[in-house]
């Protein structure tokens, strides 16, 4: 079988391709505007803060944030979530999370339990989801925050935010959530699902530029975060203090305005193509690709993960057990199909899933996959199985 194309299905990393306009939007600021925003008193200085503005503002729809000040920009998901983790919590503070999270929230956490923070896990079971019962058991007045994923990086699972955080306020505790692969793809209100602080990046379901993110915050949750990067911001020039107001208190140094400009025109296809109309179609070319894996399974294939489409982001891993995935992922790479194997940054989900340490296959469709190409995934599998017995 001669295999000629390529079939991107890293979605769960970074989209392929952008939305339309990406590229142009970064270029025509690099070329026609390239000036700060903040620090100019002149036309063109000016125009280009209201095109930030008006960015900001797209993402306080998109999130449901309290408004456009409280949608702050940074290097990324993990720096937003370095911020709001380390920014809040302090020795002697206690923190619920689930074994489901990214090394962006594992990885700090872990450096804030050595600095004296408790830390506590809630159990999630063999599918990623999680127990409700033990949350609202655990969830009390004694805890500083709760910080969660909205859906599984490893196999997509998406986690009940409406419900802890229903929890969380009525107890009073901050609700923090890591949105990497649910903004662009999932509703998301930070009011109706009681979130306090939101992180998510430009460059995934948002359909943008890399090294650009977003931290949205609730004035609360503002007031009592201490900012990690301190200087300039164009802002109470006069003072050695970082300014109290949103969003300068957290946006320290040049924006990337190259980024937001691109972002801006990602936001711009979204609003257009609708995110449930992009849901609605990850989630069919999902069920489809689960289908034809699931045909599989007696061959040597199995699914990790819940079992409907509709309980999950497009993410389907694959676990070939008496084989090397790491080589399952070489062979459909060969084919053409661009996958990730291991552990995907985030081996405490593994444990859960009862796939660590071998990890997984992840094969992440994206808003412009297409069935055929699923159809394509299973022959190349089953070319891999045929070749690869146990």
């Amino acid at each position: 079988m001669a295999y000629h194309r390529e079939v991107y299905l890293d979605n769960g990393a970074t989209s392929f391709p952008k939305a339309a306009g990406v590229g142009e939007a970064m270029a025509r600021f690099i070329t026609e505007v390239g000036v700060n925003v903040g620090r100019g008193g002149y036309a063109r200085a000016y125009d280009a803060a209201g095109s930030v503005l008006d960015i900001r503002e797209k993402l306080c729809r998109l999130a449901g944030a309290p408004s456009p000040r409280n949608i702050i920009f940074t290097g990324g998901a993990t720096a937003a979530l370095n911020t709001l983790l380390k920014g809040l919590l302090r020795p002697g503070d206690q923190v619920l999370t689930t074994p489901m999270e990214h090394n962006a929230v594992a990885r700090p956490l872990e450096q804030l339990r050595r600095a004296g923070v408790a830390v506590r896990r809630l159990p999630c079971d063999s599918r990623g989801q999680l127990d409700l019962a033990a949350a609202e058991e655990a969830i009390g007045p004694h805890l500083r925050a709760v910080v969660m994923t909205h859906a599984s990086n490893v196999c997509g699972t998406i986690l009940p935010i409406a419900r802890v955080g229903a929890l969380c306020r009525r107890h009073g505790v901050f609700f923090l959530v890591d949105g990497a692969q649910s903004a662009g793809v999932l509703p998301l209100h930070m009011g109706e699902m009681g979130i306090d602080g939101l992180a998510f990046p430009a460059h995934k379901g948002l359909l943008g530029p890399q090294g650009l993110g977003v931290m949205a915050v609730t004035d609360s949750l503002a007031a009592a975060l201490d900012p990690l990067i301190a200087g300039g911001t164009g802002s109470l020039s006069h003072s050695l203090d970082m300014p109290g107001q949103l969003p300068d208190r957290f946006e320290a140094g040049t924006l990337n305005l190259p980024g937001i400009f691109g972002l801006g025109a990602a936001l711009d296809y979204l609003e257009e193509r609708g995110i449930p109309a992009i849901r609605s179609h990850e989630e069919k070319v999902t069920g489809h690709l689960m289908a034809r894996m699931a045909e599989l399974e007696e061959d040597g294939v199995a699914l990790i993960g819940t079992e409907r489409a509709g309980e999950r982001t497009a993410i389907v891993s694959l676990d070939f057990p008496g084989r090397d995935n790491g080589e399952a992922a070489a062979y459909l790479a060969r084919r053409g199909v661009a996958c990730r194997s291991g552990l995907h940054c985030a081996p405490l989900a593994h444990a859960a899933l009862g796939t660590f340490p071998r990890g997984t296959v992840r094969l992440s469709p994206g808003p412009f996959s297409t069935f055929e190409e699923m159809d394509y995934v299973q022959a190349v599998v089953m070319e891999f199985l045929a070749k690869s017995p146990l």
